[in-house]
């Protein structure tokens, strides 16, 4: 049974992309950003087990879009991919995810890449507190990038979504 350590699901939240949104926010960050706003998502230990049906109920029972975030979701993409694909399968529902990984490493690993291939919208790169800037939509620092996925797979290069 897949499992996902989980920190916190929060239904409504409109600051984890476009419109009302369920977020997963999960365990686990190799990133350990300075100045990063979870610092207690950083070890995997913190989050709670929670299996993939368990998950998916909850999300096809919001009438929102879902958003991965963390902790980094790349760190558990395996179990994700099982979430991610029921969600795309069994719902209309669309799908972002942030990670501090860019876009064209996780285009080079076989797992993260199938992953990849279930998200709408994935925003990549570290968070960089001496690019923190609060006027931006969706994303902490100007070195993100709010990326349309399925247009970047495509195209095998990152293609930034315009908002």
């Amino acid at each position: 049974m897949c499992r996902i350590s989980v920190l916190d699901v929060v239904e409504g939240t409109s600051v984890d992309g476009v419109g009302l949104r369920t977020s997963i926010y999960v365990a686990g960050c190799e990133n350990r950003c300075e100045g990063c706003h979870n610092p207690q998502s950083w070890d995997m230990r913190n989050g709670t087990m929670r299996t993939v049906d368990e998950l998916f109920d909850l999300i096809r029972e919001a009438d929102m879009n879902v958003t991965f975030s963390g902790g980094d979701p790349m760190l558990q993409a395996e179990p994700l991919t099982a979430l991610a694909a029921r969600i795309k399968t069994e719902t209309d529902k669309t799908i972002w995810c942030y990670t501090g990984y860019f876009f064209e490493s996780l285009m080079m690993q076989p797992v993260p890449r199938k992953f990849l291939s279930y998200i709408d919208v994935l925003v990549d790169s570290p968070f960089i507190l001496a690019q923190r800037d609060i006027s931006l939509r969706f994303r902490g620092s100007r070195n993100q990038r709010i990326i349309d996925v399925p247009r970047s797979l495509r195209e095998m290069r990152a293609v930034e979504l315009e908002l």
